[in-house]
């Protein structure tokens, strides 16, 4: 799929403040590369200080080096965007990682580290914007999920309980802020091809399994997740809260 990302405009993104947790690589950049093609004003945050310092000169973006692990930090680089832009209008809690982990071999320190670095920061950068979205009448919230633990995926079980509690936490949250005019969904993605998973899990065998199992017969990549973010982030999905949107070719449906 072509990744120009101006297919279609959505005019109602242009000039509205996102901000992109872990923007520097994979599902995150190309969703940071997204929004600058619509005309958003794009400010994103990752710990990898080199590439997320590249991607911002590349496109014109904000880019702020963030630990999303450590929240005191996470909050002072929400806040400063917002006095920055005067508020933010759109959030996607992108940032993760799906690191693989024998059950048995999860210590405490471990297994804090996998919610951590997948759940922990999307509630805590949720509430954070929260009130400055509330005081500007609304916005939009995109949490990332993955059908890992609809499938219930061997070897990383910290991933995919941090994932599956996302879905509750999307369902809550879209009660609690929706009379503030704020929505909150969740992008569920499926085997998505980035380049994390191309060095460390893919291979010919691995894209065949995955296409014989999917529904539709060719692999996704970031550009699929992103523009499902676009959508959700403007006002054509004015209706719609509380719901996962799963991006996965049909591979589910097995």
């Amino acid at each position: 799929m072509p990744s120009n990302y101006d297919s279609v405009r959505y005019t109602s993104l242009e000039g509205r403040t996102v901000l992109v947790t872990g923007g520097a690589s994979g599902i995150g950049a190309e969703t940071v590369k997204a929004f600058a093609v619509q005309g958003a004003n794009v400010a994103f945050i990752d710990i990898d200080a080199e590439e997320g310092a590249k991607l911002a000169a590349s496109i014109g973006a904000t880019f702020a080096a963030c630990d999303v692990t450590d929240i005191p930090a996470l909050r002072r680089a929400i806040a400063e965007v917002e006095q920055a832009r005067g508020g933010i209008d759109v959030l996607v809690n992108n940032a993760g990682k799906d690191d693989r982990h024998a059950m048995g071999d999860l210590e405490p320190e471990s297994w804090r580290r996998a919610l951590s670095l997948n759940l922990d920061h999307q509630f805590f950068a949720t509430q954070a914007v929260s009130a400055r979205m509330a005081e500007r009448g609304g916005g939009s919230i995109i949490m990332l999920g993955s059908i890992s633990w609809m499938r219930g995926r061997p070897g990383m079980v910290g991933y995919t309980t941090a994932k599956a509690a996302i879905n509750g936490m999307t369902k809550t949250l879209a009660r609690e802020l929706g009379p503030s005019g704020i929505r909150v969904n969740c992008i569920v993605p499926g085997a998505i091809v980035t380049e994390r998973q191309l060095k460390l899990w893919t291979s010919p065998e691995q894209n065949q399994q995955f296409i014989d199992l999917q529904a539709l017969k060719f692999r996704l990549d970031a550009s699929h997740v992103a523009r499902m973010a676009l959508f959700l982030a403007s006002d054509e999905s004015g209706g719609c809260t509380g719901a996962n949107f799963v991006v996965d070719a049909g591979l589910t449906q097995n």
